[in-house]
């Protein structure tokens, strides 16, 4: 096997994992009838964000690495939003 097919094989992952946050999103909202974004969505956002940032190093596509490196940050941010307890909405 040479190192171009396994990186193949590394993009092609990254993109299924990445892919995998909107199943996962449209069969929870199923499930409930309404709109959701699970905690599973925001995962799967990072796992195949951080996939396709490696394969995107390794291909040295800047505009790929830009783009994915952007995204993490988002992600890992609601994350980190979604621990903190609820907070009490205001009336406005």
């Amino acid at each position: 096997m040479t190192s171009s097919t396994i990186w193949l094989g590394i993009g092609l992952l990254g993109q299924a994992l990445f892919s995998m946050r909107f199943v996962v999103q449209w069969i929870v909202s199923e499930y409930s009838r309404r709109s959701i974004l699970p905690q599973a969505f925001w995962y799967f956002s990072v796992l195949g964000g951080v996939t396709l940032l490696a394969y995107a190093i390794h291909q040295r596509e800047i505009v790929f690495i830009t783009g994915q490196a952007m995204g993490l940050l988002i992600y890992a941010r609601n994350i980190m939003l979604s621990r903190q307890p609820a907070a009490v909405e205001r009336a406005g």
